[in-house]
């Protein structure tokens, strides 16, 4: 009869234990997602402020030689990711494919100008930094205009500001709610061991020798829900990537990489401190406030 309720109450310690870890890799999974976006959202902003283009047009008299000088100088600029030339000549080809005739034909000449098309690096890509550029480009006798539309910077920048703090707002908000329900389930699997926290303290063991074990095993716990959050992620992100192949163009391996080491360092770290804290309590109770 002794050995039946003894492999009962394992039996039953075994299933809480399984829910725990289960419980906390779902919450994990949330995080993981969520770090995921964050670190797509910073990138995908990125990407569109450097496709954020300046249009440089060329004199008409200018050398080709100089065009290439003035190019070199530009890609030496801090604010400049890249540039490309297009002459005249591309220009023509660019817009016939795009109207589908050769406009050459019909005006008898090639009207179409020169550029050199800039592109920024995502940090300057505000109106501040490109005026005081423009001002620096301007200078030089082969440029005849500097277009880029000022309206479409803005507007970028203040709804990827607002877009951003909406993001974090939320970030911050599931990580209270995550970490609030990793904390209420171990409080729950460390209930059903009261009884034996409160007998192994009857018996003269010291708190730091009972607390250790728990402390031990819930970040064992912690780890093997992450491993299994990061394995479910990997499969949704290896879906999603076969899905929408576009999102390659977001893919950064070290950022990811800090996303998995923080899901495994987050999963280690609350598990351990909510049962810390959950040992800690029942320690402090008297044997008869166990019952209650």
């Amino acid at each position: 009869m002794e050995e039946f309720e003894v492999s009962e109450a394992a039996k039953k310690t075994k299933t809480i234990y399984i829910s725990t870890i289960f419980s906390i890799a779902l919450v994990l999974l949330m995080l993981g997602m969520l770090g995921l976006i964050l670190v797509h959202a910073k990138n995908l902003s990125n990407y569109v402020k450097e496709n954020i283009v300046l249009n440089i047009i060329v004199d008409e008299g200018a050398k080709e030689t100089e065009v290439l000088a003035f190019q070199k100088e530009l890609n030496s600029a801090i604010e400049v990711k890249q540039t490309q030339y297009v002459n005249k000549e591309i220009a023509q080809h660019n817009l016939t494919k795009d109207l589908g005739e050769d406009f050459v034909n019909f005006l008898g000449y090639n009207p179409l100008l020169s550029t050199v098309d800039v592109y920024l690096k995502a940090d300057y890509a505000n109106n501040q930094s490109i005026d005081a550029l423009k001002k620096k480009i301007e200078k030089n006798p082969i440029v005849k205009e500097v277009i880029y539309q000022s309206s479409l910077i803005d507007m970028v920048n203040k709804n990827i500001n607002t877009i951003g703090l909406i993001v974090l707002s939320f970030a911050i908000v599931l990580l209270i709610i995550a970490v609030a329900l990793i904390n209420n389930t171990i409080r729950l699997a460390i209930f059903s061991q009261r009884f034996l926290i409160k007998s192994m303290q009857l018996v003269g063991a010291t708190k730091n020798f009972i607390r250790k074990p728990f402390i031990l095993i819930a970040a064992l716990h912690g780890l093997i829900a992450s491993l299994i959050a990061i394995i479910i992620l990997l499969g949704i992100l290896y879906y999603a990537q076969k899905e929408i192949p576009e999102i390659l163009i977001l893919r950064n391996y070290t950022e990811f990489g800090f996303v998995l080491i923080g899901m495994v360092t987050l999963g280690i770290f609350i598990a351990a401190m909510s049962t810390l804290f959950a040992v800690s309590r029942y320690l402090r109770l008297k044997t008869y406030d166990l019952y209650r």
